[in-house]
């Protein structure tokens, strides 16, 4: 409270003459943040809208590098989620899934984007990167063998695994298209 008073210019004491409490001033930002997604008609495509949506929250969140903790841990329900929310159930109202299957879908993609967020700012390929090295490094001590024969195995066509780990930020939209197909199509 005394870091967003400062900011404001003002005492912390202040800003409780506007919200109860810090819980309410986290909810208040969260959903604050829902007024930077810009909403195109739906265009037939749920799957190519709602990967609009998903890049659009990347951003957001790549913007404020507090909220995907706060979305993952907070469940908020403002007037900007609220638009948000019905512009999804707009571009999936032609989709025959349930309304239930929807919401979870509305839930797994703003989930998915916090975590690949998280990820991405928290060292993303680099990190992955030192994982790649260091499983070449322990599959070659043998210790490993079910592993190995798994990724030996694998289609030379495939991608080895340092050239997996280089860029997952590039497989974003690859990986939401799959989660929300396979919870939608199933």
């Amino acid at each position: 409270m005394r870091r967003v008073a400062t900011e404001l210019g003002t005492g912390a004491a202040s800003l409780y003459r506007y919200v109860d409490n810090r819980e309410d001033l986290l909810d208040l930002m969260i959903d604050a943040t829902g007024s930077e997604y810009i909403f195109a008609a739906p265009t037939g495509d749920w799957l190519a809208d709602l990967l609009d949506i998903g890049d659009q929250a990347r951003a957001i969140m790549r913007r404020h590098p507090w909220l995907p903790s706060l979305l993952i841990t907070r469940s908020v329900l403002g007037p900007n989620s609220l638009v948000l929310l019905e512009h999804v159930l707009k571009a999936l109202a032609p989709h025959p899934a349930s309304l239930a299957a929807k919401l979870e879908a509305f839930a797994i993609l703003n989930a998915t984007t916090a975590l690949f967020v998280q990820n991405e700012l928290g060292g993303g390929s680099a990190r992955q990167q030192r994982n790649a090295a260091y499983l070449n490094h322990t599959l070659a001590t043998g210790r490993y063998p079910r592993l190995a024969e798994l990724l030996a195995a694998a289609s030379p066509a495939q991608v080895s695994l340092s050239e997996a780990a280089a860029e997952p930020a590039d497989r974003y939209r690859d990986i939401l298209a799959r989660i929300l197909s396979g919870l939608l199509c199933s």
